[in-house]
């Protein structure tokens, strides 16, 4: 018979737009593959934001632009473009070193232990500072004569110089924790852009030169300490989208022509070649399984807490765990081209689109920081010069002021948020391709949702069987699957597969002919039977009322009808549908809950099975008989209405849309190629309850932004203010400035484990 189509009929476009943002673009573009494609190096010392803007205003005239170059700041990596080929490597390291770091040609095996020997002697440093601030301590209180003594420390040694040896000591912390800031200070005060490196040297050199040598020594140490708290943070998380890199196998159990099988690396396995998974393993690659069946544990790809049934014909990812059953599978990607490869790249590459909010606090430091330093020598001078105050007061207190200021605690707060947020979505098979897209499912007023894969299964199934004149069941699902048996439309192996479920595997019917367009004939036990839709009945004149009236009953509640009959009478009627998702009621609920106002269906299927199926599952508007450019104007009425909409889809005819929503989330297990791409989000699992989790992480995450940012500027205030009024000193100020990172980091981290 002519069945209906089991997809949305709409052709693919050429092409889809891609998005036009001022933040990022939801695909790959021309400059970015250019990028990408260009040369890497290990950059040393870059750990946020702030450092890959003075690498942009260092290493950009050289390579021809800042656009041409890429950072990915989680892997220390900066890419330059290919397009600066002529540019010599030995240039483009000496204009990082000027910068106070450092860079290398990347080397992917040595990449990490680079990194690792970095964060070692940052660890050093930072360490002997402190010891020498203790050595300084236990000096002052030796040469003082007892512990009772030591608070004489704050007032100065009464008048005496302080002795060489605390000196000394203190001397020695400040080189110490100096070491990995003076050059970037160098670097900023010589370019004229002020920076919190340029902050701290400035009041550890003032410190100093007042004769306050523990101050100094402190202010070194504890920014120096914050700094390795900066580098942890980013390792934290770094190390938490490396463990996606262990997922997957090294080697392989390849199965030869012959039958015998070879351990070869996943590397040299492509597509069409075929291999083992012994029960227990990890799975190396994507592929179909060929022979066997067992449970596969999809949870680090998909999140999936359940365990899924494979046998022949299903698709597994590479990184999953096989259960207790032996798999033969057959490749169908190479290891660089695997979802888990793509799952680890994309989100390698995510937080280099940064968020709003991280771009925020950017530019709030940017103009901040020399905004402060301004004031700072005010303060210096002005009551002084007009009020008749002590110089040495003044000038202590402008330090106090340029160690207050120091915004490092707000720098750090918010990258680490992202990337902990990135991680945690990765983690439950969310994947959000930056941090650009990581704040926007906070603010979705409308959800647009495609029908078949999104909301529906995707794969039709036989919901009812209703058989007629004396017939059973039985009768009725031998004569449908015999006459069906060589089909292989998704409606005759809906039919064929509840058949099988039942135990009714007849024999192919005999002299089985097509009627295009009406349905099919052909002889089951000798005698000669139809296959068609209500319509055929009708025209063979075989339409009674009681028929009529359950066939259209039943197409109304959108399902698709199959009547079979003989030329004596219709033998009853089998109603097939692309069922709808367990949990997508569940789901409209819930979005609603977290503040969406609008859930869309849009969908090519006929209007009667969408209306249908939107009543059974609470969606608010429906658009159905729609083409890919009509998906893409009711996306851009619904974004001129509500401002902020996500489009979810699965296909590539949902494509377009998903370009031009405000939010693309593709469905990943199931989707498309050029939806998943074209998407800001994919949802590794064709589990649609992720959306609302989805909104919920965003909100989480904004909300630990915000409480960040409010926390790291509220004890700022409240130290400006105890310095006006006296009571404020350079050790407490930066002891607070780091205790302050300690806790917005820790808050940030938090959204490592998903709520």
């Amino acid at each position: 018979m002519a069945h209906a189509p089991a997809h949305d009929p709409a052709a693919p476009p050429d092409h889809a737009r891609g998005r036009e943002s001022c933040c990022g673009s939801g695909g790959s573009t021309p400059q970015a593959a250019s990028v990408r494609a260009g040369r890497a190096f290990k950059v040393r010392g870059m750990d946020c934001a702030e450092e890959v803007a003075v690498l942009k205003r260092t290493v950009g005239p050289v390579v021809g632009g800042s656009e041409r170059l890429a950072f990915d700041v989680l892997n220390g990596r900066m890419t330059v473009a290919h397009s600066a080929r002529d540019v010599p490597e030995e240039k483009i390291v000496e204009a990082v070193a000027a910068t106070g770091m450092s860079a290398v040609p990347w080397d992917v095996p040595a990449a990490k232990g680079k990194t690792d020997g970095h964060r070692r002697r940052q660890v050093v440093f930072t360490t002997a500072s402190g010891a020498c601030v203790l050595l300084g301590l236990a000096s002052h209180v030796w040469l003082a004569g007892g512990i009772e003594q030591a608070w004489r420390l704050l007032g100065g040694h009464a008048g005496r110089p302080m002795p060489w040896p605390e000196v000394a000591a203190y001397f020695a912390a400040v080189l110490l924790g100096g070491r990995f800031v003076v050059v970037k200070a160098w670097h900023a005060a010589r370019t004229l852009r002020p920076d919190m490196n340029l902050l701290m040297t400035v009041a550890v050199l003032g410190a100093m030169a007042i004769g306050e040598w523990f101050e100094a020594a402190t202010v070194a140490f504890l920014f120096a300490l914050s700094l390795a708290l900066e580098g942890w943070s980013i390792g934290r998380a770094r190390r938490a989208i490396a463990a996606l890199l262990d997922l997957a196998p090294p080697s392989i159990r390849l199965l030869r022509a012959d039958g015998s099988e070879a351990e070869v690396p996943v590397a040299e396995v492509g597509p069409g070649e075929r291999f083992v998974v012994p029960a227990g393993e990890r799975i190396a690659l994507d592929g179909r399984v060929v022979t066997g069946a067992s449970a596969v544990n999809q949870a680090p790809i998909t999140g999936e807490s359940v365990p899924v049934e494979k046998g022949p014909g299903n698709d597994v990812f590479a990184g999953t765990i096989n259960g207790d059953g032996t798999l033969t599978v057959e490749a169908t990607k190479a290891a660089e081209d695997t979802t888990l490869a793509r799952l680890i790249r994309m989100v390698e590459e995510a937080h280099a689109r940064r968020a709003p909010s991280e771009q925020w606090v950017e530019r709030f430091a940017r103009v901040y920081t020399p905004i402060v330093m301004v004031f700072a020598m005010l303060v210096f001078v002005v009551p002084p010069l007009l009020l008749g105050g002590a110089w040495h007061e003044w000038f202590y207190s402008a330090l106090v002021l340029l160690v207050i200021a120091c915004p490092c605690a707000l720098v750090i707060s918010t990258p680490v948020s992202i990337v902990a947020s990135l991680a945690a979505s990765a983690r439950s098979g969310v994947l959000v391709k930056g941090g650009v897209f990581i704040e926007l499912p906070a603010r979705l007023k409308a959800i647009a949702m495609d029908k078949t894969g999104t909301i529906t299964r995707g794969e039709p199934e036989v919901v009812r069987v209703v058989p007629l004149d004396r017939h059973t069941e039985a009768d009725l699902l031998a004569r449908a699957a015999a006459l069906e048996a060589r089909s292989t439309h998704p409606l005759a192996r809906a039919v064929l597969r509840y058949a099988e479920e039942r135990g009714i595997v007849p024999a192919p019917a005999a002299d089985v002919q097509m009627l295009k367009g009406k349905g099919l004939t052909g002889r089951f036990d000798g005698e000669p039977f139809w296959l068609g839709s209500h319509r055929y009945v009708v025209e063979r004149g075989q339409d009674r009322p009681d028929i009529a009236r359950q066939a259209e009953a039943l197409e109304a509640d959108g399902k698709t009808v199959i009547a079979v009959g003989s030329a004596r009478h219709v033998c009853g009627l089998i109603a097939v549908a692309d069922t709808i998702r367990p949990e997508a009621r569940e789901v409209v609920k819930q979005l609603h809950a977290a503040g969406v106002r609008r859930v869309v269906m849009l969908t090519g299927d006929n209007r009667a099975t969408a209306e249908a199926i939107a009543r059974e599952v609470g969606i608010d508007e429906v658009h159905a008989e729609l083409l890919p450019e009509d998906k893409l104007t009711r996306i851009e009425t619904l974004v001129g209405k509500f401002g902020t909409v996500a489009m979810v889809g699965d296909g590539v005819n949902d494509a377009p849309a998903l370009a031009r929503a405000s939010l693309g989330i593709a469905m990943g297990a199931i989707g498309s190629d050029a939806a998943i791409e074209t998407a800001d989000i994919a949802l590794m699992t064709d589990d649609v309850s992720k959306l609302p989790w989805l909104v919920r992480h965003a909100k989480r995450t904004l909300g630990v932004i915000r409480a960040n940012v409010a926390f790291s500027l509220g004890v700022k205030a409240v130290f400006f203010v105890l310095t006006f009024a006296g009571m404020a000193s350079l050790w407490g100020a930066i002891a607070a400035d780091v205790g302050a990172s300690l806790l917005v980091v820790a808050n940030a981290l938090r959204l490592l484990k998903p709520a």
